[in-house]
């Protein structure tokens, strides 16, 4: 994982874990390594990671097991919960960089219809 400098690392590490979470990669019940091997997985240092997964424990996106490790919490509605915070959060980021490029709502609900139609190629911005 490539870190961003201007974000603390731990929150970057959380939203990797939120992100496995909400997608399906990390499942519900999932055991997680140990804090050195995630720290090893993400090349920093344990506290770090331990300052991440503790975050998560108090959202409580994770649970402790006292001598058996982490888990991902088996809270169905939480994750759902989560999973439309995220996707909020990223509608959002869109909506405001395509505003910033000029754009006005009914465009941009123009733009994303004809995208899910097929009408907008993946590829179509790579002669840019």
């Amino acid at each position: 994982m490539e870190f961003q400098s201007n974000i603390p690392i731990y929150l970057q590490i959380m939203d990797d874990i939120k992100q496995q979470i909400v997608s399906g990669k990390l499942k519900p019940g999932d055991k997680l390594a140990s804090v050195r091997d995630l720290a090893m997985q993400y090349g920093v240092n344990p506290n770090t990671m331990q300052k991440a997964l503790s975050e998560l424990e108090w959202e409580k996106l994770l649970y402790t097991m006292r001598t058996a490790g982490r888990y991902v919490t088996e809270d169905a509605a939480l994750i759902g919960v989560l999973r439309e915070q995220l996707a909020q959060e990223r509608i959002i980021g869109l909506l405001n960089e395509l505003q910033q490029l000029g754009y006005q709502n009914e465009e941009i609900l123009n733009l994303l219809q004809r995208y899910m139609k097929g009408e907008i190629a993946n590829d179509s911005v790579s002669g840019i």
